[in-house]
């Protein structure tokens, strides 16, 4: 492995202990974008495979402001205090100017944070749409094989593309704030589609009648939804983060979602679907680089984008000439 990193054998003893910093290291190595470490990555991730799937894995969006570290972190106090260990991939948005991005997530979350029975891991979006860094899913492994009871994925927000997290976990939460009970906060139907539950926040104080009509609404908007298991319909919950009022019920609730989930074989069904999903995920990937790679695509492309931005050139036919150029090597 490529920056001094400890061998398979022992980076992997270290993880199966809880070791932190190895958890760190490991992830950094997944999420590397140079060449050289794609082969140790791939290694470790095999390696690792079968201490991992005994965890609950959830997702986490909603739109901007409505307090996804808070409601993280206060929920994640309380699952260790019901004796569990929790790991946190908190996904942080990139500029899309100079592709850096905030990585605040520890700062936002401090309390948790201190927790020996937590783990949060902060990354990039780097571009990738969907709401999660394009690693999340080595990523949620790594933290399983480490041993953590529950994987929680917060994602960068609520929008037409942030729903590839609910392609990685067991439960979508969509979190909401209370509105003034005409509208539905612009969510998308494919997000409200793929919700596992709702909950709306910062249901207290002044904002409390307001957080009951909008649960009220979205509980009328989601029984004209079609619910993705015929097992499990989504409810909606209020709580809020800021007093912990509600928050056991959300654990209830997963804990209901997963026993029920278990008993009907959904929960194994899912997530074969969704190792298939994420091989193809990997295959479309890496032949986009590779195609980006070849020299016979770099060698004409220049050329062929310019004959199509000037209208010179159908860009179904340029794309013929690339594939062509691509399968020739």
């Amino acid at each position: 492995m490529s920056g001094g990193a400890k061998p398979l054998k022992g980076l992997v003893a270290d993880i199966r202990a809880g070791d932190r910093r190895a958890m760190a290291k490991a992830i950094t190595l997944i999420e590397s974008a140079r060449p050289e470490d794609r082969s140790p990555a791939v290694a470790l991730l095999n390696a690792l495979l079968p201490h991992t799937g005994a965890s609950i894995r959830l997702g986490i969006t909603g739109v901007p402001g409505v307090g996804k570290s808070t409601f993280t972190e206060v929920f994640g106090q309380y699952i260790i205090e019901e004796g569990r260990r929790v790991a946190v991939l908190a996904i942080d948005p990139s500029s899309k100017r100079r592709g850096g991005s905030i990585l605040g997530d520890k700062t936002r979350m401090e309390n948790l944070a201190r927790s020996d029975a937590a783990f949060i891991r902060p990354s990039p979006a780097g571009g990738t749409p969907g709401g999660v860094a394009r690693r999340t899913r080595e990523a949620m492994l790594v933290c399983e094989a480490a041993g953590f009871d529950v994987v929680m994925v917060e994602t960068v927000g609520v929008g037409q593309a942030e729903t590839a997290v609910a392609d990685m976990v067991d439960m979508f939460i969509l979190l909401l704030v209370p509105s003034g009970g005409d509208e539905l906060q612009g969510i998308k139907r494919g997000v409200m589609e793929l919700a596992d539950a709702v909950i709306v926040n910062k249901a207290d104080g002044e904002m409390r009648a307001a957080a009951g009509r909008t649960a009220a609404e979205y509980r009328s908007a989601l029984g004209l939804i079609r619910p993705s298991s015929g097992s499990w319909f989504p409810p909606v919950l209020q709580i809020s983060s800021l007093t912990g009022e509600g928050v056991p019920k959300v654990w209830e609730m997963v804990l209901e979602h997963r026993e029920i989930m278990e008993r009907t074989g959904a929960v194994e069904a899912r997530r074969s679907d969704q190792a298939l999903a994420w091989m193809w995920s990997e295959i479309r990937e890496n032949l986009g680089e590779a195609f980006r790679q070849s020299a016979g695509v770099r060698k004409r492309i220049a050329r062929l984008e310019a004959q199509v931005t000037a209208g010179k050139l159908a860009p179904t036919a340029a794309a013929e000439r690339l594939l062509a150029a691509f399968l020739k090597g």
